[in-house]
């Protein structure tokens, strides 16, 4: 039998976000109308909120400086999905690094001689938690602020949120999430 998924919305400065939980944890976290809007989420679920949902209320209530906690995630995916995600829940508040050197760690953890940075960049795509699966600190190596499923402008306004230096990156003028 399937966990029952709980949804809730939290209205944010960077507009709405539909949150989802099961019984382990946070599922999917989503702004209302980005790319892949609520597609892990099934079906059936009931708006209620949870005591996870709270949890992922309070995280997100915590603004311009790093949460002191993460909510319990619960991120459906394959098990190359997962590796790619457990690699962005390390990058550093307010820092960001490539998709190239996501391939790069990939590869070290699977001892494998290379791995595309395309294949790291389809899996930070389908993060079903943004923002605290902080796939916002991925960028392009030479500095571009593309690929962000929530669009570009929430992607610049979560980075200066951290207080990220964004001297050295640039918008392209035509991309995938623009």
């Amino acid at each position: 039998m399937k966990n029952m998924v709980y949804t809730c919305i939290y209205k944010s400065k960077l507009g709405e976000i539909l949150l989802a939980a099961d019984e382990i944890g946070l599922t999917g976290l989503w702004f209302t109308g980005q790319k892949y809007f609520a597609s892990t989420l099934p079906d059936e679920h009931i708006p209620r909120e949870t005591p996870v949902l709270s949890e992922t209320k309070e995280w997100l209530d915590v603004s311009g400086k790093e949460p002191a906690f993460t909510p319990p995630l619960h991120p459906a995916g394959s098990a190359f999905q997962q590796s790619v995600w457990q690699i962005l829940l390390q990058i550093p508040y307010g820092q960001t690094t490539t998709y190239g050197e996501i391939a790069r760690q990939l590869a070290a953890v699977k001892r494998t001689p290379g791995m595309s940075a395309q294949a790291a960049g389809g899996a930070v795509g389908h993060n079903a938690i943004s923002i605290i699966i902080p796939c916002h600190r991925v960028v392009g190596s030479n500095g571009s602020l593309t690929g962000y499923a929530g669009g570009i402008e929430k992607k610049v306004a979560l980075l200066k949120l951290e207080h990220t230096d964004m001297s050295h990156f640039f918008i392209p003028k035509k991309g995938t999430a623009l």
